[in-house]
């Protein structure tokens, strides 16, 4: 009787499963059939001449425009352009450039690339390669500088408002996920780790292994900025300081195959040398695992500010004609159980902007030794430094490039030989502010477009002509309040300003070298290591 009972359960059960399944197929199916009709229609019937590929692009953009910026399309050459990144080398000027609409802005040459030997510098703006005049290219114009090791490609550049050109050769570029790593004093081992492709564990075990060769008995290592990258290669930096078995993170999903545990494979290099792990708002994905696993499995301190807040799993999947979509497949959980998610995509304002989730709203959980800590809102470290942070005013002078064109202008009106006597002063402070103010830089507040938005609908409601005038007084109370917070966030705007001349000069080598004796977060984080009572009582 019972074996009738679960037969008959166990049919009804998978009668379910097929019909569901059933209804599920139908609809794609009809669906498809409904868009692929549309699209033939539209082709043959349009009044005017349609590029069936460029329909097809914005019609798949507009599919994914509503799920979360992660989950992505990838036509042919930006899916050989992800291989590339993962692989850590490729071949062109060896140089990270910004590409706009008529110009090609050389962000960054890398010492001792094409670029660098060319002569070319941060802030030139490339106006022609070869005898492309970039405002008449519609494509990416970015592609025109890459091309077989051992070809010559001819620049013309804007360089403070002169026209040059130059030549260089391109060749195979290499971009370490591992730049600099150095022994401090009082033996404390520095790393800095900036991406997650295929080499960072090799990378990052041999700097560690190299250290501790040379008397290193404690390191910093430093994710700031670091944007993540491959999943597996964030397990394996965390089991270089934990032992064997432990889970680091877990994988959760409405797809049963995509709920996975990863959990270290390998023999660590050191599971007792003091460790510090800093970060900051521009800390993502691969590095939230790094720095959640060690905080949860009270294995690191953390020194910075709230890393971004990405708890969420993406993987390609191959598509038709060389192409792929990027998808968003799972969320990804510390080993204390906290998804660090800040953003929510499925549930949006009447902007249709994603939430944020709300402080009061995180959940509390426990770290192996029994320390609390929090879900929802990134990577909160264990000290706070306040010029790890990124608040509203710096990260709009970030987007609007002032930073970045302040320190043009200073390299060009400065001589600097040696950076150890290098300081931002307040008097340099006061420059900056004036060469904002003579840029027109403006930005708009999250406050300024909710009113905005007010006195739009105000008009609706035939009540502007009696609230413009208050309206007005708002708007410029905000200003002044916009000023006084660019004087409030001195702190980390001098940061960042110093950061970006001195890679004018010296390059990034010269920057780390600065850092480690000047920069207030890894002055923190030596601190710390060297307070061994403050060490332990955090992490007990």
């Amino acid at each position: 009787m019972k074996k009738k009972i679960i037969f008959s359960v166990l049919a009804i059960g998978i009668f379910f499963t097929t019909v569901s399944f059933k209804n599920d197929f139908f609809e794609v199916a009809k669906q498809i059939e409904i868009f692929t009709t549309m699209f033939k229609e539209l082709n043959m019937n349009y009044v005017d001449e349609v590029t069936p590929a460029t329909l097809m692009d914005k019609a798949i953009k507009g599919m994914l425009e509503d799920l979360d910026p992660y989950t992505i399309y990838w036509n042919e050459q930006e899916v050989e352009d992800a291989r590339i990144k993962n692989s850590g080398t490729y071949t062109g000027i060896g140089a990270s450039v910004q590409t706009l609409a008529d110009k090609i802005i050389v962000v960054e040459p890398f010492q001792g690339y094409p670029a660098d030997e060319a002569g070319l510098k941060a802030g030139d703006e490339i106006i022609r390669i070869g005898n492309t005049n970039l405002s008449d290219f519609e494509d990416d114009a970015g592609e025109l500088l890459k091309g077989a090791a051992g070809t010559t490609v001819e620049l013309t550049y804007v360089r403070q408002g002169k026209t040059q050109t130059t030549s260089l050769v391109r060749k195979k570029v290499a971009e370490k996920a591992v730049p600099f790593f150095k022994l401090l004093d009082d033996n404390i081992g520095y790393i800095v780790l900036t991406k997650f492709n295929r080499t960072t564990t090799r990378e990052t075990k041999a700097a560690l292994e190299s250290l501790k060769l040379d008397g290193a008995e404690k390191i910093i290592l430093d994710l700031r900025g670091n944007p993540g990258g491959l999943l597996n290669e964030a397990i394996n930096i965390v089991n270089l300081f934990v032992p064997k078995g432990e889970v680091i993170t877990t994988t959760k999903s409405v797809i049963e195959k995509y709920n996975k545990t990863y959990s270290t494979q390998n023999e660590p290099v050191d599971t007792e040398i003091p460790l510090v792990v800093l970060v900051n708002g521009r800390s993502a994905s691969a590095s939230e695992i790094v720095s959640g696993g060690l905080q949860d499995l009270d294995r690191a301190v953390i020194v910075g500010a709230r890393s971004f807040g990405k708890g969420l799993v993406q993987r390609p999947k191959k598509l038709t004609y060389g192409t792929q979509l990027k998808v968003t497949i799972s969320r990804y959980y510390t080993p204390s159980g906290r998804c660090i998610q800040a953003l929510d995509y499925w549930n949006r304002d009447e902007n249709g902007d994603p939430i944020r989730l709300d402080p009061k709203e995180y959940n509390a959980f426990k770290t192996k030794g029994g320390r609390t800590v929090y879900d929802g809102g990134g990577i909160l470290p264990d000290i706070e430094v306040e010029t790890a942070k990124f608040s509203p005013i710096t990260t709009a002078l970030l987007k609007d490039n002032a930073i970045f064109d302040y320190a043009t202008q200073y390299y060009y009106e400065h001589e600097m030989k040696d950076s150890s006597n290098f300081k931002f002063t307040d008097s340099d402070f006061q420059d900056f502010l004036q060469f904002l103010k003579k840029n027109d830089f403006s930005y708009e507040t999250e406050t300024e477009k909710e009113f905005a938005e007010a006195l739009r609908r105000s008009e609706d409601d035939d009540l502007k002509k009696h609230i413009e005038g208050s309206y007005k007084q708002l708007i410029s109370s905000i200003e002044s309040a916009k000023e006084k917070a660019l004087v409030d966030k001195k702190a980390e705007i001098k940061s960042l300003l110093s950061d970006e001349i001195l890679k004018r000069f010296f390059y990034r080598d010269g920057l780390y070298n600065y850092q480690v004796k000047h920069n207030p977060e890894i002055l923190e984080a030596i601190a710390v290591l060297k307070d061994t009572n403050k060490y332990n009582r955090i992490l007990k």
